[in-house]
């Protein structure tokens, strides 16, 4: 009897040392049970969402889908043609064409495919300059399948927005975030009609901030994004984890002309401002003083010998033009404008165009070695004008 004992204690003992490994390493094993009638049955974790609950990202991409639009902008030929410095980029070919072999253009109209957001129920519809560039017919499909002809309300490529009107009232408007609530990490959806496969939500996070330098447009403050942007996604929209408008979608990084998880999008306090000037004046008045800078780092700054490393070294000047009248010479380097210090030539013409024409402003250059102050009275920046 003791022997039987003895060999029952060592059997427990092996079960539970087994079913100790199992445990640890093969949890899974254990999920598995057998029902009372023989079928075999998986155990059930409880969820903690409830029923009917959905995710934040899928009420967000709710809230904002009714609010995106496709749209088809239809241009006639033109001959000759201006070819654009964007010409050989995949994204600008899908949008605007492709030549014929021999090189001349091509003589059936021009059809390109974009995304838009209504911003206004009364028909205000935010898009890309880019997608309507030209455009002779601009269609526009809602996303309850209504489809209507837009007219153009304004556009600025400098920034590459353009607002359009379309005639139906009473639309569910977007509402739009605010940047100094988007973080990087923060999670983001992009909404548009890509490839015109229908509206199509991605999902991804904000991966920095203003990116500038890619020669999309003049004045270039990117929303960097993982979240997959296609051709037909520009001009849609890049919402929050609320559904609320932080950006309108506007340039890829690709070699082939698809996502590579790097995408741009136009900040939304960027976009409100050029859409609040384009419907109240159709264009957008900027500040400009008539100069040509450069760069300045370390290194070129110990080349020209130069006492100071950081501004934007001004290698030429409009003569005539609102900083030749306030005594600005080649050479100088500009090192501040109204007590705010200048690192770049980027920085330099997103203040400039924020003066309002008429103003007169402090400028700080370093002049020989010498701190020299100029008054400059802004002028109006012309189209596609330099600083």
């Amino acid at each position: 009897m003791r022997a039987i004992w003895l060999l029952f204690s060592q059997a427990v003992t092996v079960a539970v040392a087994l079913l100790f490994v199992l445990a640890t390493f093969k949890p899974v094993w254990l999920e598995r049970t057998w029902g009372m009638n023989g079928e075999r049955a998986t155990a059930r974790v409880p969820s903690d969402r409830p029923v009917g609950m959905h995710s934040p990202l899928s009420m967000a991409a709710r809230a904002a889908a009714p609010a995106i639009v496709s749209i088809s902008a239809r241009a006639a030929p033109t001959s000759p043609p201006t070819r654009s410095p964007h010409a050989s980029e995949p994204w600008f070919r899908f949008f605007f064409g492709e030549r014929t072999p021999g090189g001349s253009p091509d003589p059936s109209p021009r059809e390109g495919l974009g995304s838009g957001v209504i911003v206004d129920p009364e028909g205000l519809v935010l898009t890309n300059h880019h997608v309507v560039a030209g455009a002779a017919d601009i269609q526009v499909l809602l996303a309850d399948g209504r489809e209507t002809t837009a007219t153009v309300v304004g556009a600025d490529p400098e920034t590459d927005l353009a607002v359009l009107r379309i005639p139906l009232r009473g639309l569910q408007a977007i509402i739009l975030g605010r940047m100094d609530q988007l973080q990087v990490g923060d999670p983001v959806l992009a909404i548009g009609n890509p490839f015109n496969v229908g509206q199509t939500v991605t999902a991804g996070i904000v991966s920095a901030f203003g990116r500038s330098g890619l020669g999309v447009s003049t004045f270039e403050n990117f929303i960097q994004t993982d979240a997959a942007i296609n051709p037909g996604n520009s001009g849609g929209a890049l919402v929050d984890d609320q559904g609320h408008l932080v950006g309108i979608n506007t340039a890829i990084y690709s070699r082939s002309g698809g996502s590579m998880g790097i995408g741009f999008a136009i900040p939304v306090d960027l976009a409100k401002q050029v859409m609040q000037e384009l419907v109240a004046k159709g264009q957008v008045t900027r500040g400009w003083i008539g100069v040509q800078p450069r760069d300045l780092d370390p290194d070129f700054a110990k080349t020209l010998q130069l006492p100071v490393t950081q501004g934007v070294l001004i290698t030429g000047v409009l003569q005539g033009g609102p900083a030749g009248q306030a005594g600005m010479r080649p050479g100088d380097v500009l090192v501040g404008i109204e007590g705010h210090s200048l690192s770049s030539t980027a920085e330099l013409l997103a203040r400039v165009s924020r003066l309002a024409p008429e103003s007169v402003i402090q400028a700080q250059v370093v002049r020989a070695g010498e701190r020299v102050d100029l008054k400059i009275r802004i002028g109006q920046r012309p189209a596609s004008g330099a600083p």
